[in-house]
């Protein structure tokens, strides 16, 4: 079986793209980074699958079966592509609460964690 090497690079891009952008402070670039990632999934899940045309479930001795796609892929694609849109959805929602809150997309700090690091600094290192 030989390995599309341009397929699995732009999967390494994408991946690498939606991690940086996911650490971003702004929703909307972590949004976009989770969907880069979620692309980035469903390519890997086409490229796992194989070859098409290979018989799911006969085996390749039964001439009948030599035309069909493995589903299995396909299914787990569609299965991440709904979870993806549900997530965007989510992420857009709560994008648009925190604009009406603090009208401001970036993710501020919160006081009690900025406290326990500032607490954690005034530590032993041992401890």
């Amino acid at each position: 079986m030989s390995v599309n090497l341009t397929l699995l690079m732009l999967i390494g891009i994408l991946v690498a793209c939606g991690v940086y952008l996911i650490l971003e402070r702004a929703v909307s670039k972590m949004l976009l980074g989770m969907i880069l990632f979620g692309n980035a999934v469903n390519l890997l899940i086409l490229t796992v699958g194989g070859p098409h045309g290979r018989p799911p479930i006969r085996g390749e001795a039964d001439q009948a079966g030599q035309e069909m796609a493995d589903p299995l892929a396909q299914a787990m694609m569609l299965t991440a592509i709904v979870i993806t849109m549900g997530l965007a959805a989510f992420v857009l929602a709560l994008a648009y609460r925190s604009y009406i809150l603090t009208t401001t997309e970036n993710v501020q700090n919160e006081p009690a964690d900025v406290e326990v690091a500032a607490r954690r600094e005034g530590e032993d290192p041992e401890h």
